[in-house]
């Protein structure tokens, strides 16, 4: 299984490396996580991010399993008091996800900025999405930190029948505006490196992340 992982994300890397590409920002742009997450996935809750997942009973369908477009609702901590919002964009595995998700890593040395598709790996002991790790661009790696979550918030109809007639709106004017970011595995290349050297660490980033979630689901090596 370990293996099987390792090369899962190892080939994830290589695309990376190849495909990705960083979006237009603005500097002066500074996003909380709580409008850019409604902006973009279309769920109309509003307030601060700790107090969605109890708006959302009634409203809208809640669970324990990722889905694309689902709202990722983290828990209040002593760090974070108002807790926080973030969008997944893709399902890699059921224990690995990508978010985007705005006013989380300090990005050149400013908050505010906006990360797409980024890494967040559940590592709760039972797989059901209430404690993750998250992709923290300053040591381009997945944090040490563990958050704990509520779980996800799903789009209604509505919001997938917009999201899919408005290609150009809302969403895509957010993201043209956001803070330069490749995805989290091409990041894991410092700057001014060559081709060969940015795919040697891109493959060590995710060596370490397939560790991480071996031994979060109790798949190590033995």
């Amino acid at each position: 299984m370990r293996k099987r992982m390792r090369t899962l994300l190892g080939s994830l890397a290589v695309a990376a490396f190849v495909g990705a590409a960083p979006i237009a920002a603005s500097a002066d742009t500074y996003w909380q996580c709580v409008p850019f997450a409604r902006l973009l996935s279309g769920i109309q809750i509003f307030g601060d991010a700790r107090t969605w997942w109890q708006q959302a009973l009634g409203k809208y369908e809640t669970g324990f399993q990722p889905k694309a477009g689902a709202v990722l609702c983290f828990k209040p901590t002593d760090r974070m008091r108002l807790g926080h919002v973030a969008v997944v964009s893709q399902v890699l595995t059921d224990r690995v996800v990508q978010i985007t998700h705005a006013n989380w890593s300090p990005i050149g040395g400013t908050r505010g900025k906006v990360e797409k598709d980024v890494t967040v790996i559940d590592v709760s002991p039972t797989g059901d999405w209430s404690q993750v790790k998250v992709w923290y661009d300053p040591t381009r790696d997945i944090g040490s930190s563990t958050y704990p979550t509520y779980g996800f918030i799903y789009q209604d109809a509505n919001a997938k029948m917009a999201a899919a007639s408005e290609p150009q709106s809302a969403g895509a004017k957010v993201l043209a505006m956001a803070q330069s970011a490749a995805s989290q595995i091409s990041a894991a290349a410092r700057p001014g490196v060559g081709p060969l050297q940015m795919l040697t660490q891109a493959a060590e980033s995710t060596d370490r992340i397939g560790a991480l979630i071996a031994a979060a689901t109790g798949q190590a090596e033995r």
